[in-house]
Order: structure tokens, then sequence, then C-alpha cells
């Protein structure tokens, strides 16, 4: 979800203005993609190379995404959505953790389908992580590492969609894009919505997979 901050500075407003307004491009998405059907899908929320950004920054995304949760977890619990993380959301603030635990917990035996968000995530770390564990049982093979990911209960990653028309996977679900269709847009990620994510899945389905 990339180009929150180039969406701001177009409209000559404060960066925080555009993750806020990339919230409001994940409610739109999320909502139509669960219409649509889809199983599963993942949003990139977090980077672990995200705490590089100024402390401001991280503060309003962080306050966001307690926004997010608090506004929208009744919807969707109602909605048969299960939520998930991927990387380790134990490095933000206590109460940040605490809504995401509940978060969880509230969510945990719905069946309708999966919303993931990848949370001070990197895949490199994914990787190292999942290789080590592997070693520590046995051999080290594709198949004995793959049981070791945080996406390791998720169905196989089908279509990767990148925003704001940079055309790099930046360190997100490298080991489960293998086999994926990437598609790139140049839209900014505020700017997505249920019509751009059809676009994206018409231009998967005339595939050749």
């Amino acid at each position: 979800m990339d180009g929150n901050g180039r969406w701001a500075k177009k409209r000559f407003l404060p960066r925080a203005a555009g993750h806020k307004a990339g919230v409001e491009a994940v409610r739109k998405t999320v909502r139509a993609a669960r219409e649509m059907g889809l199983e599963c899908r993942t949003l990139y929320a977090f980077s672990s190379e995200n705490w590089k950004r100024p402390e401001q920054e991280i503060a309003d995304l962080t306050g966001l995404m307690k926004y997010f949760i608090r506004a929208d977890l009744k919807e969707f619990h109602e909605n048969n959505v299960r939520l998930r993380i991927i990387g380790d959301y134990s490095a933000f603030d206590p109460e940040a953790v605490a809504l995401i635990d509940e978060a969880l917990a509230t969510t945990a035996n719905n069946t309708g389908c999966t919303l993931v968000i990848a949370l001070n995530y990197g895949s490199q770390d994914e990787l190292v992580r999942a290789a080590s564990k592997a070693a520590q049982k046995g051999a080290i093979t594709a198949e004995t590492i793959a049981v070791e990911l945080d996406t390791a209960d998720l169905p196989p990653l089908d279509l990767l969609i990148r925003t704001s028309g940079e055309q790099r996977l930046s360190n997100f679900l490298l080991w489960q894009a293998a086999y994926a269709e990437l598609y790139f847009t140049d839209m900014l990620w505020p700017d997505f919505d249920g019509r751009a994510l059809a676009a994206a899945l018409d231009s998967f389905a005339a595939r050749e997979r």
C-alpha cells in the first residue's frame, strides 16, 4: 500500500493526512474483497524498516492503527472475518498490542475469510527465522522452511499488488511470491478502491497460470 505521502504532498497536506486517507482506502478495499469472495488478502501495513521514519510519523501510523481496530473490529466480526497478523507486533506500545490481541481473540473462530495484516514485518527476517527453526528440527529443505513461515497456515499467494508506480517487492512475501502474479499500478494507495481491485483481478484472470 504505497503512495500515502505522495498523495498528501500533491494536495499540499501533511503526511498524516495521506496516512488517514490510506486507512479509508483499506476500508474500501477490504469490503470490496469480501464482497468479491476473496478467501484471503494480506496488507503490508508497517514494515520492519518503517521504524527508521520520523518519530511523529510512526506515532501517527500507530494511532491510525489503533483507530482502525477500534472502529472496524465489530464490522469484521459481524461479517465473519478472521484477523491474522504476520510479523512481530509486540514491538508496538502496550495499548496497541492489547488492541491487537483483543482483535485476534475476537475473530479467531470466524470462518468467512481472512484478513492478514503485516506489522513490523520483513520477509528476509521471516526467512531467517524459518530456516533457523527448520535447522533445529533437522534437514533444511523448501518444505521444512515453508512450514515455519509466518504464513504457513494461509493459502498460497496468487496475486501481489503494489501501488504508486514502484516496481519492486520491498521485502514483502519474497518466498510466497515465487510463483505469484505481480501487478503494478501508478495509482497512489489512497485512491485505490473496489474498482481498482477489480481491475487487478481482471488482469490476473487474463494471465496463463
